[in-house]
C-alpha cells in the first residue's frame, strides 16, 4: 500500500514539518530525535551484551555440570576441579600451558589400572612428566 518513501517524498514531508513547527522549533525537535535514537541505540547494545553474556554463564555452567556428572558416572577416577587457581597461583599465573588453563592441583601420576585424565592437554603432560 505504502511502499517505500523516496526521495521528493521525504523533501514533501520536510517542507511541510518546517511550514508547521517552523526553523527553530524544527532544529530542536531533530536535536532531540537524534539523542532519543542514539540513547535507544546505546540501550538496545547494553541489552544484547548482557543476554549474551549471561548466555554464555548459563553454557558455561552447564558444561561444567556436565562433566561433573561424567567424572561421578566414571569409576575410579579422581574429580575434575574446574576453574578453580592453585593456593599460589599468582606465583604460578605466568606457568601455565599452552592452552592458558590452571591446574587445580598437581594431581599424582596416573597407575597404569587408572583412566588417562582427558582435560589434561599434551604440553601440560610433558611439563609434569620432564
Amino acid at each position: 500500500m505504502f511502499g517505500s518513501i523516496g526521495g521528493p517524498e521525504l523533501i514533501l514531508i520536510f517542507v511541510v514539518a518546517l511550514l508547521i513547527f517552523g526553523p527553530r522549533r524544527l532544529s530542536e525537535i531533530g536535536r532531540t530525535l537524534g539523542k532519543a535514537l542514539g540513547e535507544f541505540r546505546r540501550a538496545t547494545y547494553d541489552l544484547r551484551n548482557t543476554l549474551d553474556s549471561e548466555v554464555a554463564r548459563v553454557e558455561s555452567a552447564e558444561k561444567r555440570e556436565r562433566l561433573q556428572q561424567e567424572q561421578a558416572e566414571a569409576p575410579g577416577s579422581a574429580p575434575i576441579a574446574i576453574g578453580v587457581l592453585p593456593p599460589d597461583g599468582a606465583a604460578n599465573a605466568g606457568q601455565a600451558g599452552s592452552s592458558g588453563r590452571h591446574d587445580a592441583a598437581q594431581a599424582p601420576a596416573p597407575d597404569s589400572a587408572e583412566r588417562r585424565d582427558p582435560t589434561v592437554g599434551d604440553a601440560e603432560e610433558r611439563r609434569d612428566i620432564g
